[in-house]
């Protein structure tokens, strides 16, 4: 218990030290990339879905080096879970009117996504992701980034703040954003490093696996900002542009994410994930992929994923 009493707010601290840095380095790195001359849907693809998974990134790829790599797979796994049904239910819940859905969700984004959970289901059937099975994931990501950067607009991603998108292209680098960007990524390190020590800290006091921790305390915190800024979004009438960052979100932790821990080590995928949290993720993936046929996803649809939510976590989590 008093462990506990110690680690859980180190743990509170840690991850709102991880998520602030790493706000403050996608920030000043959006603006460096339109000072080069990028596109804002550029920036939006390239910048804006790495920078909002930087927690989920670092801490997966600090876990597997402390050797607690089942806490990746409960990361991916539980982090594209609150993606899909919490704050995808928050997006719609709190848009003013259904959501409504463009050909590029459904044909592009859409079949990404189902094809991101598939190879994920593959890789970790057997318990184990290596870095031959990484490689491939990124191999796909990379497939997926190019065809946005090739087919999609500038006006398809606009989720930047208005004060960063005056920046003018091919002006002068400040040292500033240079600095924010070094020094935001340091404390993106340390963050991530002691919210892996905190996680692995509780697990043991509370006698709970690594790997149900991360699915469900970590992946929440993780993905509580995007959660504030795609409900943000919605209000303003762009559910439709935060309905695809969310689905960005889940194929960079599916492909990417597992691709750059496998290269760090061997990810292992403990038998808590493979009963429950991986099932979830198809699930919800198949689900949101029926609902949006008809182009549009109502607030009715975003309570139903909501309430799924809930169960998932009082589930997983042994609530009752």
């Amino acid at each position: 218990m008093n462990d506990l009493l110690v680690w859980v707010p180190v743990f509170i601290v840690s991850i709102a030290v991880l998520i602030l840095a790493a706000r403050f380095f996608t920030q000043s790195a959006e603006v460096i990339g339109l000072s080069l001359g990028m596109s804002p849907f550029a920036v939006g693809v390239v910048i804006v879905s790495v920078g909002t998974s930087l927690p989920e990134l670092i801490s997966s790829v600090i876990a597997v080096s402390a050797g607690s790599s089942e806490i990746v797979a409960g990361n991916i796994c539980g982090s594209s879970i609150s993606n899909l049904f919490f704050v995808l239910g928050l997006t719609t819940v709190f848009s003013k009117t259904s959501i409504q859905l463009g050909d590029q969700y459904i044909f592009i984004d859409l079949h990404f996504l189902l094809g991101s959970v598939a190879l994920l289901a593959i890789m970790m059937l057997d318990g184990v992701i290596t870095w031959a099975e990484g490689i491939i994931a990124l191999g796909g990501y990379i497939v997926y980034t190019t065809y946005l950067l090739r087919e999609g607009s500038a006006e398809q991603d606009l989720l930047l703040d208005e004060s960063i998108q005056q920046t003018k292209p091919n002006t002068r680098i400040q040292v500033k954003e240079v600095a924010i960007v070094a020094i935001s990524g340091v404390f993106i390190f340390l963050g991530a490093k002691f919210t892996i020590d905190a996680l692995e800290n509780i697990a043991a006091a509370a006698n709970i696996s690594k790997a149900v921790v991360s699915v469900t305390v970590l992946s929440l915190g993780t993905t509580l900002p995007e959660a504030v800024v795609s409900a943000t979004a919605a209000r303003q009438g762009k559910g439709d542009i935060a309905v695809g960052n969310i689905l960005g979100s889940c194929i960079f932790n599916a492909m990417a994410i597992t691709g750059v821990a496998s290269l760090i080590g061997k990810v292992s995928v403990p038998t808590e994930i493979l009963k429950l949290p991986l099932p979830i993720h198809a699930v919800g993936t198949l689900l949101f992929y029926l609902l949006t046929q008809d182009k549009k996803i109502s607030r009715w649809e975003g309570f139903l994923f909501l309430l799924i939510y809930i169960l998932f976590i009082e589930k997983i989590s042994g609530l009752v």
